[in-house]
């Protein structure tokens, strides 16, 4: 496991190919809000659980303030086609080499069924303005998270 970020740390930069292979950096939301999730992988059960109720909640995220961003170790073709698939209209981010991952304490052991392996561990960010983390969550269930969040955040 690679050290975990903390309220009150400034998140690592990152600059990541979209779904349509643009490049995007934390750089960009400078000055908004911004929730940035980690996922292990497309067009998973659990992954698509959460993307879809990140998009179903993106309009009341907004709202309050807060954008959206999901990095996964995926290609850019496959963020491409699970956000084609499930209509999600925020950034899916490719963090192919995972480094972004290890800079965020988000790589890690982990055991699915009877197979260990190291992998995304599912993590969720709320940074300010500023890019300082405010809420740093690792391990969090796919099902209930966002309305849990949502509750937590006011929103």
């Amino acid at each position: 496991m690679t050290t975990r970020l903390a309220p009150g740390d400034t998140a690592p930069a990152f600059a990541l190919d979209d779904a349509d292979g643009a490049r995007v950096s934390l750089e960009d939301y400078r000055g908004r809000n911004v929730v940035v999730y980690f996922y292990p992988k497309a067009a998973t059960p659990g992954c698509t659980t959460e993307a879809c109720d990140f998009r179903d909640n993106l309009s009341s995220l907004g709202a309050a303030g807060y954008s959206v961003i999901g990095v996964s170790p995926d290609e850019v073709a496959d963020i491409r086609a699970f956000s084609e698939a499930e209509g999600l209209t925020f950034p899916l981010l490719a963090d192919t080499d995972a480094s972004v991952a290890r800079a965020w304490g988000v790589w890690g052991e982990k055991t699915v069924g009877d197979r260990t392996f190291d992998g995304v561990i599912r993590s969720t960010f709320v940074l300010d303005g500023d890019g300082v983390v405010q809420r740093a969550e690792y391990g969090v269930d796919a099902s209930g998270h966002v309305a849990r969040l949502r509750t937590e955040l006011g929103v």
